[in-house]
C-alpha cells in the first residue's frame, strides 16, 4: 500500500531528475558495497521497480561492481590487517581456486553465492587476485543475479500499476512468475556447485 500510494510521486522526480536519480542510485549502491552492507538484494529490487528490468538490473551491476572495486583497493593497499583477520580461514579455502585459474574461480564465486558477498569482495585482494580478472569476473558474474532481482522490482510495480488487489491469480503471470523461477534457480545453484565439484574430488 505504501509502495501504491507513493509510486507517482517517485515516478514524477524520476522523470524529472532522471540523471541525479541514477547517480544517487548507483552511488547509493556502490557505498553500501564497499561497506559491505548486506542489502544488495534489495537495492537491486529496488532498481528493477524504478528503473525496469534491464535498466534497473544494468545500474545496480555498476553500483555492485563500482563498491566492489573500492573495497578491493583498499583491502589491497591499505593496512589490511583489521580486514584480513574479518576473513578468517576462508582465504584458505578459496587459495585453491584462485592458484588454479583467477578469472574462472572469480565468475564461479559471484554467480554461486558459496560465500558472503563481502567475503568475496575481500579475499582476492589478499591473494594477490590480479585487478583485471577480479574486475571481469565481478561484473560477469553479477549480470544472471542483477537482471534476476531487477525483475522482481519491476514485476512488483506491474503489480501496482494494473491497480488491481494482488491475487493468486497474479503469481501465474510471467512478470512474477520467471522473476520467482529465476530466484530459485539462483538458490539451487550452490547445491549444483557443490555435488560437481565433489564428484571430480572422488
Amino acid at each position: 500500500q505504501a509502495l501504491r500510494e507513493n509510486k507517482e510521486l517517485l515516478s514524477q522526480w524520476r522523470e524529472e531528475y532522471y540523471f541525479t536519480s541514477v547517480l544517487l542510485f548507483v552511488g547509493a549502491y556502490g557505498a553500501m558495497s564497499a561497506f559491505s552492507l548486506p542489502v544488495g538484494a534489495w537495492m537491486s529490487v529496488a532498481g528493477g521497480f524504478l528503473f525496469g528490468t534491464f535498466v534497473g538490473g544494468f545500474f545496480s551491476l555498476f553500483g555492485a561492481t563500482f563498491g566492489a572495486l573500492v573495497i578491493f583497493f583498499i583491502a589491497r593497499y591499505s593496512v589490511t590487517d583489521v580486514l584480513r583477520k574479518k576473513c578468517g580461514k576462508t582465504i584458505h579455502k578459496m587459495e585453491s581456486g584462485f592458484k588454479e585459474n583467477q578469472l574462472s574461480y572469480m565468475l564461479v564465486l559471484r554467480l554461486v553465492p558459496l560465500f558472503p558477498f563481502w567475503l568475496v569482495n575481500l579475499v582476492p585482494a589478499f591473494l594477490n587476485v590480479s585487478p583485471r580478472s577480479y574486475f571481469v569476473g565481478t561484473l560477469l558474474g553479477m549480470v544472471p543475479g542483477s537482471l534476476i532481482y531487477a525483475s522482481v522490482g519491476n514485476g512488483l510495480n506491474t503489480i501496482i500499476e494494473s491497480q488491481i488487489e494482488p491475487d493468486i491469480d497474479i503469481m501465474y503471470s510471467p512478470q512474477i512468475i520467471v522473476p520467482l523461477l529465476g530466484l530459485a534457480i539462483l538458490a539451487f545453484l550452490p547445491v549444483v556447485y557443490k555435488r560437481i565439484y565433489r564428484g571430480k574430488h572422488h
